[in-house]
């Protein structure tokens, strides 16, 4: 599918092999099953993060969930894709991951804290924003809802807001697109 695409691919049976090639080849991305042979793939996308920080990285995995996801795009994922995938869907991840290499990282305070403002998109709400700070760490609805004293359906319908405002698909793409990946 990516040769047809224009692009070469080059397969690896396990990190090691990856990590080995990664110091001669400058691949434009990599993909990455978070179930590999040897070392996971999240520790592979550690290793190259503290190498490359720049290649975009696709986790991909068929028994992903929203922690394994979060903890991904801390690591400096690009996405996580779950399986089974359709093929458009992984030549629109590397168009996008390309044009995203040349986008500014996102705005951080003078703590660290991200500042939630998305240029071009409807701005968020106060409460909108503390709904998404909860759910880029990892928090499900029900823990957004207790944390926030509000109820599970107002969490619920918090999180389709800013989903719709943000254009995020999923909990992966908001982390993405939160972390500027």
């Amino acid at each position: 599918m990516l040769a047809t695409a224009g692009y070469t691919a080059v397969c690896f049976s396990d990190g090691a092999g990856l990590m080995a090639q990664m110091n001669i080849r400058a691949p434009l991305c990599v993909f990455l099953d978070v179930n590999i042979p040897g070392m996971s793939g999240l520790d592979v996308l550690r290793e190259i993060r503290a190498s490359r920080d720049g290649v975009p990285i696709f986790m991909i995995s068929g028994h992903g969930d929203i922690p394994m996801a979060v903890d991904a795009m801390k690591q400096g994922a690009t996405s996580f894709i779950e399986k089974p995938f359709r093929a458009r869907q992984i030549l629109d991840c590397v168009k996008a991951a390309i044009d995203a290499r040349a986008a500014p990282s996102p705005t951080q305070s003078a703590t660290g804290e991200l500042i939630f403002t998305f240029p071009g998109r409807e701005p968020l709400t106060p409460r909108e924003r503390d709904v998404l700070e909860l759910l880029v760490g990892g928090c499900s609805n029900k823990d957004v809802a207790r944390q926030l004293e509000i109820s599970p359906r107002t969490a619920e319908e918090h999180r389709a807001r800013i989903m719709k405002k943000l254009g995020a698909r999923n909990i992966a793409d908001l982390v993405r697109i939160v972390h500027g990946g």
